[in-house]
């Protein structure tokens, strides 16, 4: 009699996914359907996937899935399959374990109903709930006055305060004050993922219970066909989507074909957001090509376009993280960007760029080597570079147009820098810009203790008016003076340590050639 209402219960929901989408799906028997929840194991040949390369196999996917996750089956694709995908609005909703094995998945991008339909969504079982009686919040408060049913991810707005109010050739108003932070059930948030920002008032406040469970995916090679629309910010998402915490991605592969002289760009194909403890390992990935379109400052800018993206997420890590192109060739955009996110990890990764845009809260690089882009951040906390070789035109860039601010600490050690990938330039340890006339929605600040130690610095090839590596760029050349004014001052670095610190060109480092700007900075060698 369970089987039976099982069974029943199951059929309805392919009908209401049959209304909701307009699709065809695929009915099983009641007899095989026993069978797959015996076995333990759905596969898309199940509901119908051909597997040719040519069958558009969508909806065949969706419908394995919807049963698996019913069910509480995983779901295993056909290692000798070639599965296409084309443009309908559909998505594969996963909550179950997922071997994509040495199958390949075309993702067709040439003609598409919906941009922002992921092709995978990993998604929660649990539901997301507003919390009441919480009016404010101070940085680093250690308990909210909350009682939850279990560990849950706190997302906290006040749109009565704008931030990251972007500067140069994409300016914004910039965004509501936002945070993202964990608590246990009775409210005690995680210390090493703090809140970061004081809530005078709050406009929206949000919990969602955390997957307590560990979610895998494993393997599967995947393929999009490019978007052959115009270079303009239609972003699209048609990707592989975490919305889920405590989850482990094992074993992917993704490649980009049919790039032209024109595409809008892609907001990352490992998508994370609304998630705590996701873990992305041996994993191959793909820089997307670089297009240039109109600012909104009405000059030429050319668009970020990702194969990784993080949001509101903490407690992301990439370990053994490569990608299918040379990670030194600039036609291609840094393949990684992030936003609103804490305790960041690339671990035995070979990547064109590591990215803050608005905001990490501590950053860990090791065992890395990172390409042209190199390392672009702002945020607050310990960020931690070691064991890394960086090829960018400075080992960290802290972002101008989001105010250069780092408030915390920076520590390098063990690295080599290669600058600009060994093109002659004057080479430089940080750098950024910043005038002070800028109101980004924040206090802005330098690293308060930079500590460098056995850094090698591999400027053999330079420019013949080269004086040397500087720790700082020029951060504002404008101020030249004593009496330059800031209406928005810039907090400077106190201090910064060196320690074995060499140069293939065998000059002295410097401190900046802003002498003006950096003359506080105590500079101690031990």
């Amino acid at each position: 009699m369970k089987s039976l209402l099982l069974l029943f219960f199951f059929s309805i929901t392919l009908i209401f996914a049959q209304a909701q989408t307009d699709r065809s799906f695929y009915s099983i028997s009641s007899e095989r359907a026993s069978q797959l929840i015996a076995d333990g194991i759905v596969r898309y040949t199940d509901f119908g996937a051909k597997g040719d390369g040519t069958t558009d196999d969508m909806a065949s996917i969706a419908a394995a899935h919807e049963f698996a996750n019913k069910q509480g089956l995983s779901v295993k694709a056909d290692n000798d399959a070639t599965y296409y995908i084309g443009g309908q609005e559909l998505t594969a909703i996963i909550q179950t374990d997922t071997d994509f094995g040495r199958a390949n998945f075309i993702i067709d991008d040439i003609e598409v109903e919906n941009r922002d339909a992921p092709v995978f969504l990993i998604e929660s079982s649990q539901k997301s709930f507003k919390l009441n009686g919480i009016s404010s919040l101070k940085r680093n408060q250690e308990k909210i006055d909350v009682s939850l049913p279990q560990s849950s991810l706190i997302t906290v707005t006040n749109t009565n305060v704008n931030q990251y109010i972007r500067f140069g050739l994409n300016p914004s108003n910039g965004n509501a004050q936002t945070d993202i932070f964990l608590v246990d059930k009775d409210g005690n948030v995680d210390s090493k993922a703090p809140i970061i920002w004081d809530f005078d008032q709050i406009t929206d406040i949000t919990a969602l219970p955390i997957d307590e469970d560990t979610l895998t995916i494993t393997g599967g090679i995947f393929t999009t066909i490019a978007n052959q629309e115009k270079s303009e910010y239609n972003y699209y998402q048609r990707n592989l989507s975490v919305k889920r915490s405590n989850v482990i991605i094992d074993g992917l592969v993704h490649h980009i074909t049919g790039e032209g002289e024109h595409g809008a760009p892609y907001s990352g194909y490992v998508s994370i957001s609304y998630a705590t403890n996701v873990m992305v390992k041996n994993t191959i990935l793909t820089g997307h090509k670089t297009y240039v379109t109109i600012g909104r400052a009405d000059k030429p800018v050319s668009m970020g376009s990702y194969d990784i993206l993080v949001n509101r997420a903490l407690n992301v890590s990439f370990v053994n993280v490569t990608q299918t192109n040379d990670i030194d060739d600039s036609t291609y955009w840094g393949i990684m960007g992030s936003n609103y996110s804490k305790n960041l990890l690339f671990d035995k990764c070979t990547l064109s760029r590591f990215d803050a845009h608005m905001g990490v809260a501590n950053a860990t690089i090791r065992n890395s080597t990172l390409g042209h882009m190199g390392i672009n951040a702002i945020g607050s906390g310990t960020f931690l570079l070691e064991n890394s070789e960086i090829r960018g035109r400075s080992i960290i860039n802290l972002r101008s147009d989001y105010g250069s601010t780092w408030e915390g600490e920076l520590i390098i050690r063990n690295c080599t820098f290669i600058p600009s990938g060994g093109k002659p330039i004057s080479a430089s340890l940080i750098s950024g810009y910043y005038t002070g006339q800028h109101n980004f929605g924040y206090t802005c600040f330098m690293p308060e203790k930079i500590t460098i130690e056995n850094l090698k610095i591999d400027d053999s090839n330079h420019p013949e008016d080269y004086q040397g590596p500087a720790i700082f760029s020029n951060f504002n050349p404008e101020m030249t003076a004593d009496t330059y004014h800031e209406q928005f001052p810039y907090i400077i670095t106190k201090e910064v340590r060196l320690k074995n610190v060499t140069t293939s060109s065998g000059k002295e480092f410097r401190i900046s050639d802003n002498e003006v700007m950096f003359k506080g900075v105590r500079v101690v060698e031990y």
